[in-house]
């Protein structure tokens, strides 16, 4: 990469800061903390604070009554989602990993929320996706395989109302993505992913530069 000068690295500079800002505006709550460190423990990521509270901006937007998560992990995605469905909504968590989900509960319930919102399924993601309802769902969150994330958009396209969201997280792999660099299978398969939701017909996307980047798009009625 050229060295910036002058303005140019006042520009980058200025950005940078901008979006740490903007990542971090949500100030979260003890049981969010509670989740974040947990993931923390068991070494697995979970989405920033600003991803966080875009999701749950987004549900509250939807007025979302159903959405499935494609990996629950301790529980901190889940926490914004319910924060912005609404009070009868029930969140689908989607996890191969019961002990994860455990955390999650746990995180939900200090959170406030009754344990009818949420229904927690182990069990690896395509194999579970298939058995939930067509045009069921307001929002499907992706967290999960990014090898996967092509097969994630099929489900969800057909797990969608009219309407409805589906979010990819971590869609900038650490900067990966755009990196002209040579790069591993699940990065190839991130940027097909992008290719194919800004081109289909029945989606309108938009990409968010918040956490890790996170991928949006409504389907088309």
């Amino acid at each position: 990469m050229r060295r910036l000068r002058g303005q140019e690295r006042v520009i980058t500079a200025n950005r940078q800061t901008s979006w740490a800002f903007a990542d971090a505006f949500v100030a979260e709550e003890e049981a969010l903390r509670w989740a974040r460190d947990r993931a923390r423990e068991t070494g697995l990521p979970s989405v920033s604070p600003g991803t966080g509270s875009a999701l749950r901006l987004l549900a509250a937007t939807a007025g979302a009554k159903a959405v499935a998560e494609i990996g629950t992990g301790t529980g901190v995605s889940g926490v914004y989602l319910l924060q912005g469905m609404r009070p009868d909504g029930v969140l689908t968590t989607v996890d191969p990993e019961p002990e994860r989900q455990q955390f999650a509960r746990a995180a939900f319930r200090a959170a406030g929320f009754a344990a009818n919102r949420a229904r927690f399924i182990p069990g690896r993601a395509l194999d579970v996706l298939p058995r939930l309802a067509d045009g069921g769902y307001d929002l499907v969150f992706c967290d999960g395989d990014r090898l996967e994330s092509l097969d994630y958009l099929a489900e969800s396209l057909r797990l969608l109302r009219p309407g409805g969201l589906v979010c990819f997280e971590g869609v900038f792999a650490d900067g990966r993505t755009v990196d002209s660099a040579a790069q591993p299978g699940e990065v190839l398969r991130v940027r097909e992913l992008l290719r194919t939701v800004r081109e289909s017909e029945e989606l309108l996307p938009s990409l968010l530069p918040v956490g890790d980047g996170l991928l949006c798009a409504v389907r088309r009625g």
